[in-house]
Formats: C-alpha cells, sequence, structure tokens
C-alpha cells in the first residue's frame, strides 16, 4: 500500500470522526462481553494513521497492512458489522451454554438467535446473557448472536416474557444487517399494554347508572 492509499484512507476516517466523540472509559466490577456500536476513538485512529504513514515511508507493507486490518476493525465495530470470516460454531455454542449455571437448555431458532431456557426467575437475567456471551466469544464473532432467555416455569406474567440482547449491544439495539426476531408468540408489548388497560379499569369506579338503564334492567322478564 502507498502513502497515497495511506493517506485517502486518512481522509475518510477524518470525516467520520468529525460527527464522533472519543468513548467513555467502561470500568466494570464483573467481566462483560465485548462491546461494539461505540464511536471510534480519535486518539487510537490517529496512532494507527501515523503509523501506516511511517510504514510506508520505510517499505514496511507489512506494517502498513497491520495498521489498516486495525483501522478496518475499528470501523466495523463502531459500524456494528457482524465479521463474516469468524462465525461461531453453532454446536459448540449450544455445548457451552448448555453447561452454565441454572441452564436448561440452549438451541439455535435460526442463524443469529439462540435460544436459552433457565430454571427460574432468578437466571433470567442480563447477567446470565453476560454469561452465555462470555463463553461464547472464543467461539467466533459474537455481535452476530442475540440471546435470547426464556424462564421454563415463569411464576408471574411478566416472566413469560422472552429476555432478548445482542451479545455487543444495549437491549434494544441490532447489529447491521440484522433483523429482529420475535420469540414470544405474543408480542411483549401488546402484553403490557393489555395489562395497563385491565389494571387502569380495575382502578376506575364503575360508571353510575342512569334513570333509564335502570328501567331497561327492570323491564327484563326473569329467567
Amino acid at each position: 500500500m502507498t502513502t497515497r492509499m495511506v493517506g485517502a484512507l486518512g481522509s475518510v476516517l477524518a470525516g467520520l470522526l468529525a460527527s464522533c466523540s472519543a468513548p467513555q472509559a467502561d470500568t466494570p466490577d464483573t467481566p462483560r462481553p465485548q462491546q461494539a456500536g461505540q464511536s471510534m476513538d480519535p486518539a487510537r485512529v490517529a496512532a494507527h494513521m501515523l503509523g501506516a504513514r511511517a510504514a510506508a515511508v520505510t517499505g514496511d507493507q507489512a506494517r502498513v497492512q497491520h495498521s489498516v486490518d486495525a483501522l478496518s476493525e475499528d470501523l466495523r465495530r463502531a459500524m456494528k458489522l457482524a465479521d463474516a470470516n469468524r462465525p461461531i460454531d453453532h454446536e459448540a455454542a449450544r455445548a457451552v451454554a448448555r453447561a452454565l449455571p441454572g441452564v436448561r437448555s440452549a438451541n439455535w431458532i435460526d442463524r443469529h438467535n439462540l435460544l436459552v431456557r433457565v430454571d427460574g426467575a432468578g437466571w433470567r437475567t442480563q447477567a446470565t446473557i453476560d454469561a452465555v456471551c462470555l463463553q461464547l466469544e472464543p467461539l467466533g464473532d459474537t455481535l452476530a448472536v442475540v440471546v435470547n432467555l426464556q424462564d421454563v416455569a415463569p411464576n408471574t406474567r411478566d416472566g413469560m416474557d422472552t429476555l432478548s440482547r445482542n451479545c455487543q449491544l444495549a437491549p434494544g439495539d441490532h447489529a447491521m444487517m440484522q433483523r429482529p426476531r420475535t420469540v414470544d408468540a405474543l408480542d411483549p408489548t401488546l402484553r403490557a399494554r393489555h395489562r395497563a388497560e385491565v389494571a387502569r379499569m380495575r382502578t376506575q369506579p364503575p360508571p353510575a347508572q342512569t334513570a333509564g338503564d335502570r328501567a331497561a334492567l327492570e323491564a327484563i322478564p326473569e329467567m
């Protein structure tokens, strides 16, 4: 790769970074899965670009390629695009998920959605999704995986809802070219709306009976 090509790549990345800010530091107390979709770090990009230009001047093509590959990887993750060159083996993923505490079963619904059923509401948590995703990371790019968590025997209506999340993104976010999939037979949003309506009707006082209503009821013959 020539110095001119490296410079052109730098111009493209400069435009992308103009609308980005440096990502905030994340210091969790417990291990967290890899995270995608964050803004590209301008300092990291600048370091890669300087390295690529210096390598191009000295003719070190291997180092130039290394820097360009690192930039491409950062850009891919910022765009939330799964790495097609690192697909996760489905059978291996099922095996490691089933071995986790609290997991009753693990099966793939399609190429991207892993359905994990757990024993009790205490395991139906985002922490369990994190644990599954951490176990999957050595197998490939987890940005291509959505974990769908279900309680085998829910005790409440809310517990019947499936907890779903892409391994590397926030709840409700999706990877590029990855279609959202509803796992529940009834959309949880519609179910929540129905529950709210029922609760509202229960708390409201019954409507007052008018004289016409009373007359109509009295006119109904007894069975």
